[in-house]
């Protein structure tokens, strides 16, 4: 599966994150509102942002998200974590974009365009979001991913962090909310 493919919609253009992009997507991510509840909810300063910029550029997959209309970053997300067996699966996720953008429809073609794209070469998409993120899980709710019993927990500042992994299947999503 290509991870870092180049992905054009009606209003975004996803495309390979670059080193170019640390400024903008910074000026995003700068934002406390963003993050307020993410379980890393300081990747608003600096450092922290750096080091989560840094690991998608190094781990690969990572997508610079451009509205069409101005030309300009918006925000990002990442395909991770390629199972080729069984049918194959993705995760989907270290979404984050501009609060101009919430409630507008650019997340929903965003993921729209990276389930295509992920539905050519797998079976399953998943997402992982922080118990409390509330936003997240609407969001995905609303695309029409399905809440599993799978549950990871992480460590994060000394506090535990629980991720509840939704999903869905290329059937689904045929079926869903963003089908074409």
């Amino acid at each position: 599966m290509d991870r870092q493919p180049t992905l054009e919609g009606e209003r975004v253009l996803l495309r390979p994150l670059a080193e170019s992009d640390r400024d903008a997507a910074y000026a995003i991510a700068s934002d406390p509102a963003i993050w307020e509840q993410h379980p890393m909810h300081d990747r608003w300063r600096e450092d922290v942002f750096g080091a989560f910029f840094a690991d998608a550029l190094a781990k690969g997959g990572a997508l610079a998200v451009i509205d069409r209309a101005k030309g300009e970053l918006i925000g990002s997300s990442r395909f991770h974590g390629h199972d080729p067996d069984e049918g194959g699966s993705v995760e989907i996720g270290w979404t984050f974009l501009a609060r101009r953008c919430w409630g507008r429809g650019y997340n929903s073609e965003m993921k729209r365009l990276m389930l295509e794209h992920a539905f050519k070469t797998v079976e399953l998409v998943r997402f992982r979001v922080g118990e409390t993120n509330y936003r997240s899980r609407i969001a995905l709710e609303r695309i029409g991913a399905q809440r599993t019993r799978e549950t990871e927990l992480d460590r994060y500042q000394g506090k535990r962090v629980l991720h509840l992994i939704y999903t869905i299947s290329a059937q689904d999503f045929a079926a869903g909310p963003l089908s074409g």
